[in-house]
C-alpha cells in the first residue's frame, strides 16, 4: 500500500510505524485548515487524540465544529 499522508484536498489524519522498534510518525490535514506532524509513539498518540477529538470526525460537513 503506498504512503498517502493527508494534504488540503485530501485531508485526514496518516500513520507510520514501520517496525516495532521505529519510531512513529504521523500527519493530519483538517477541512479547517489546521495541520500538525510529529514523531514519536507519545507524540503521534496526543495528535491522533487531539485531531479526533477537535478536528476531522469532530466538525461538521462545512469545516466547522458542531
Amino acid at each position: 500500500m503506498p504512503d498517502l499522508p493527508p494534504t488540503p484536498d485530501r485531508p485526514g489524519l496518516h500513520v507510520s510505524k514501520p517496525s516495532p522498534s521505529a519510531p512513529a510518525t504521523a500527519s493530519a490535514v483538517c477541512d479547517c485548515g489546521a495541520s500538525a506532524t510529529a514523531t514519536g509513539d507519545g507524540q503521534v498518540r496526543a495528535l491522533v487524540d487531539g485531531y479526533t477529538a477537535n478536528h476531522g470526525p469532530a466538525h461538521n460537513q462545512t469545516g466547522r465544529r458542531p
